[in-house]
């Protein structure tokens, strides 16, 4: 099939399997990687895929230092709700990704054989559905924000601050949604500047609006930036700042669709549902969908143990004299939420080149299975997997030795000071387990071997994640570093699955 035969398929032809046509000879038939060699391929998806990357990680960076700089009589309060609160975030990329890597694999495949057709009607079909799925998961996240921040263990005014931040979020889920599933379909194709240059519009639109909203005064050194707006909306600007973000980034997206991409475009045609690409985009996404949950669930099973421990040692510490230091009220509990997650949102900064390069894995070893070779895919993945371990273990060498001066950049509380940089070094000391396990897992799933990679992260997860977790950080009172020990030690096992299931090689011969 041509291409202009593919482009002229009706939404309610039957469809079928994609399949390598015989002229490929191996080769990407269409979109932007076609003919080009394979570590330009590589380039051409990853670093714009890194620089999209690297502009969403500040829409997380920009709310913790904003509410980090908020009235010093709300500050720790503040980033303990806000900290509580960014996991809804974290399952709205869950619920997303799963009609996002639905797509995309069907597209990176279309591309690969050229039969590009079957990649528009995957677009317009993940397009309705991540919308709808967006609205759902919304309103679940609006009803279950007072259970999450008490799960948390979260004092009233923390839980007000993580009830905003929550409910901000479910509201703007739906824009959420297009922006980032409609990333991953331009991603399948093989174009990623047009992504991270709506992410740069998005980052710009939320620094802006949360400023403004917030009414945070930056201190830099001994320069104060002071805010001129008498909004003074604290944790609900925040959020709302960057609710205004997604909306302009959900807006840009569609936008940037409708008009097309090399070889791909949003056809008004294909936004009604058809049976047969909805349940391909669908059956190939709820593998993904539930492994994503099932990573959530764990790490929620882990928030509690933290709370465990925060109102264990807070009640040790009442009872105790007073002349602790700062470290011994800390692993008291009074910050132990606030740290968590101000070394979390360090940690997801590492994420970048090994989700970036994992795209890339995941893109071009698709379409190269979609054009019929096996052996370019393989060679695709471990190029990547080599690259992303050299680039995340830099990352990780830089946590150890600066860990109190990027803490000090979200905050000076020097009960964050102690604690925080102690989870930095544990985590820069595992980061080529973790650059290995996200590159492989990426690439599984981009080629659509989703199944195997749920069932590697259950088995994982909640087999030695949350017992290490549980056994360390509440058991042994290891406290909050006893639990980055067993989270960052899984990491290096879960690595070892993947790697196991890539050499197999069954991803290769799976059929979308």
């Amino acid at each position: 099939m041509n291409d202009k035969d593919s482009n002229e398929r009706s939404a309610s032809d039957p469809v079928e399997p994609i399949a390598a046509p015989e002229e490929a000879n191996g080769e990407i038939q269409s979109g932007r990687l076609a003919g080009k060699s394979l570590w330009a391929a590589i380039a051409i998806v990853a670093f714009p895929v890194l620089l999209q990357q690297l502009m969403a990680a500040f829409v997380g960076l920009v709310d913790k230092i904003l509410a980090g700089h908020l009235d010093p009589d709300i500050v720790v309060t503040a980033l303990d709700g806000v900290g509580v609160g960014s996991y809804v975030g974290w399952l709205i990329g869950i619920a997303m990704s799963g009609l996002g890597i639905g797509g995309q694999a069907i597209i990176a495949r279309s591309m690969g054989s050229g039969q590009v057709g079957q990649g528009e009607q995957a677009l317009g079909h993940a397009l309705i559905l991540s919308t709808v799925w967006g609205v759902l998961c919304g309103a679940v996240m609006w009803l279950l924000a007072d259970q999450l921040a008490l799960y948390g263990g979260l004092n009233p005014e923390a839980t007000t601050f993580s009830n905003q931040y929550v409910r901000t979020f479910a509201v703007a889920m739906p824009f959420f949604g297009v922006m980032m599933v409609g990333a991953m379909w331009m991603h399948g194709a093989g174009e990623t500047m047009k992504p991270f240059l709506i992410a740069v519009v998005v980052n710009i639109v939320n620094v802006i609006f949360s400023w403004m909203l917030s009414g945070a005064d930056i201190s830099m050194g001994e320069a104060v930036l002071t805010n001129p707006f008498s909004f003074d909306l604290e944790v609900l600007g925040i959020a709302l700042g960057s609710a205004i973000g997604m909306g302009v980034g959900a807006l840009l997206t569609l936008l940037v669709l409708a008009r097309g991409i090399k070889d791909l475009r949003l056809h008004p045609v294909h936004l009604v549902p058809k049976l047969g690409m909805s349940w391909r985009v669908i059956r190939i996404g709820i593998p993904n969908f539930f492994e994503g949950l099932a990573m959530w669930i764990a790490n929620i099973f882990v928030l509690g143990f933290i709370g465990t421990i925060a109102g264990r040692a807070s009640q040790a510490a009442f009872a105790a004299e007073s002349g602790q230091d700062s470290g011994e009220l800390a692993m008291a509990g009074e910050v132990l939420q606030g740290a968590h997650i101000i070394a979390v949102q360090w940690e997801a900064f590492s994420f970048l080149p090994g989700f970036a390069i994992g795209v890339a894995a995941g893109a071009v070893a698709g379409q190269y299975l979609g054009a019929g070779n096996a052996a370019m895919a393989k060679k695709a993945v471990w190029a990547c997997v080599m690259l992303g371990v050299i680039l995340m273990g830099l990352i990780g060498i830089g946590f150890i030795i600066w860990g109190r001066g990027l803490t000090s950049i979200i905050s000076t509380e020097e009960l964050h000071l102690d604690v925080v940089p102690k989870l930095l070094v544990i985590c820069g000391a595992t980061q080529v387990f973790f650059a290995a396990s996200m590159v492989v897992r990426q690439a599984l799933r981009g080629t659509g071997d989703t199944t195997w990679v749920f069932i590697i992260t259950v088995v994982s997860s909640y087999g030695i994640r949350l017992p290490a977790a549980w056994f360390l950080g509440v058991y042994l009172d290891w406290g909050l570093p006893g639990i980055w020990f067993a989270l960052c030690g899984e990491l290096g096992i879960r690595a070892m699955l993947f790697m196991a299931r890539f050499i197999n090689g069954g991803w290769a011969k799976k059929a979308i």
